[in-house]
């Protein structure tokens, strides 16, 4: 029996409108949905994005993800997931996996598909991308993300936050990923590094209770989860803040 094919959907940052046509096209068609889902929610985000554009019959599989830090933790558990994904594959079905924003930028997606390959060596995988989340957030706040030869740098706040100040200390922009509980440390980095008079804060883009603030000194004390599903966005030095 031929293995079925796998889809990996980009279901961008929030707004159902944002979903590319050709995920919509193979979301309508897909019999098998499988969606990643936090230890804290009771739904999958992703999912909640991609309902509108479901088929009526398709079978939806929660597969619920660990904030945990310990690798061989998370290698186990996503060893495991795979299997369930790899059992609708080798029996045949077409598979659509859904990730909140791009599929291969800081998303589930790529530690499914590197557990896939090991468990199906011939696995034929589609990657469908997605509006990624601080695309939303600068269309939101009217920043331009590059000018002229600048250069733009990515990071992920990680506890230490080392790379984020090492970021900040060049001249490009710098966008601010995954700060979670970890958004006042963020917000004082800015502000030691002259940095928080060039940047703006967009939370929840394009979902329930979405936030665009350009004044990050008046989010001294946010409430908890702030840093939850948000983005930072920093002006290059000596660019102009609009």
């Amino acid at each position: 029996m031929k293995t079925g094919t796998l889809y990996g959907i980009g279901v961008g940052p929030g707004d159902p409108e944002l979903i590319t046509l050709k995920a919509a096209k193979i979301l309508s068609q897909c019999h098998h949905v499988f969606a990643p889902a936090s230890e804290r929610a009771r739904e999958s985000i992703a999912l909640s994005i991609a309902r509108h554009h479901l088929r009526p019959d398709a079978k939806i599989v929660s597969i619920e993800f660990s904030l945990t830090a310990d690798r061989s933790d998370l290698s186990a558990r996503w060893a495991r997931a795979a299997s369930q994904v790899a059992a609708v594959l080798r029996a045949g079905a077409d598979v659509c996996y859904l990730t909140l924003g791009d599929p291969l930028l800081y998303s589930t997606y790529a530690y499914l598909l590197r557990e896939l390959r090991k468990q199906i060596p011939d696995l034929v995988a589609v990657t469908v991308p997605g509006v990624t989340a601080f695309s939303a957030a600068a269309a939101l706040s009217e920043f331009p993300m590059g000018e002229g030869k600048g250069g733009v740098t990515i990071v992920p706040t990680s506890d230490d936050l080392q790379t984020l100040e090492q970021a900040l200390a060049g001249n490009g922009t710098v966008v601010i990923m995954k700060i979670g509980g970890r958004f006042e440390r963020v917000l004082e980095i800015l502000d030691r590094t002259g940095r928080i008079q060039q940047a703006v804060f967009v939370g929840r883009a394009g979902l329930p209770g979405q936030r665009v603030e350009p004044d990050l000194h008046g989010m001294a004390k946010p409430e908890p989860g702030t840093g939850d599903l948000s983005v930072i966005l920093v002006h290059g030095a000596g660019e102009a803040v609009p």
